[in-house]
């Protein structure tokens, strides 16, 4: 139990899949003007991290490995991912139409997010166990929902400020996401 916890804290905080490891920045910057699109983000790229790391799992070690494919692992991640998106835009389209049409381009191109092939992939390279490696897909995913909700709450707040032409617009967004990654930086600080 106390392995769980530690993948939960260490992915979610101190090796954050955004801020630590630089993966998903397109969505970070892109979907984060608005707190709702920023949640309704994060929940469609939480689904698919977690499965395709518990599935991505399952095919490398029960199919992949035993016959010798594992040259195939990059591949077949990819289609797995671009098949939960499917599934994943199917589902909010159906069910929010308001919250499909917030997100626009930027629900189906989770497929092509390097936040979610490197989640798992990761989980293959740490060499976890299934369970583990559910519990690391959903701990990066949750990280990353973290710091998707952070930052668009820091954005709303910064765009109803008076703000110096110069610092207007991209230059305070980078500016807010450079201290953002700095204070999560400080969780490390922690674990050492």
């Amino acid at each position: 139990m106390n392995e769980i916890m530690l993948i939960i804290l260490a992915n979610g905080l101190v090796n954050n899949v955004v801020l630590a490891r630089f993966l998903g920045l397109c969505s970070f910057m892109g979907v984060t003007n608005k707190i709702g699109s920023a949640i309704g983000m994060s929940l469609a790229t939480t689904f698919v991290i977690t499965v395709s790391c518990f599935i991505g799992w399952i095919i490398d070690h029960w199919i992949l490995v035993p016959l010798d494919l594992e040259y195939l692992r990059l591949l077949t991640f990819i289609m797995l991912i671009a098949s939960l998106v499917q599934l994943t835009e199917l589902f909010v389209a159906k069910q929010s139409p308001e919250l499909y049409r917030t997100l626009g381009i930027y629900l189906p191109l989770i497929t092509t997010n390097c936040a979610v092939l490197g989640v798992a992939l990761l989980v293959i390279q740490e060499q976890l166990n299934l369970i583990q490696s559910l519990f690391f897909g959903f701990s990066s995913a949750l990280g990353y929902s973290l710091v998707m909700v952070l930052f668009s709450g820091l954005r709303e707040r910064l765009d109803r400020s008076q703000l110096p032409g110069l610092f207007a617009g991209k230059p305070i967004n980078f500016i807010t996401a450079g201290i953002l990654a700095l204070s999560f930086a400080g969780f490390g600080g922690l674990a050492g």
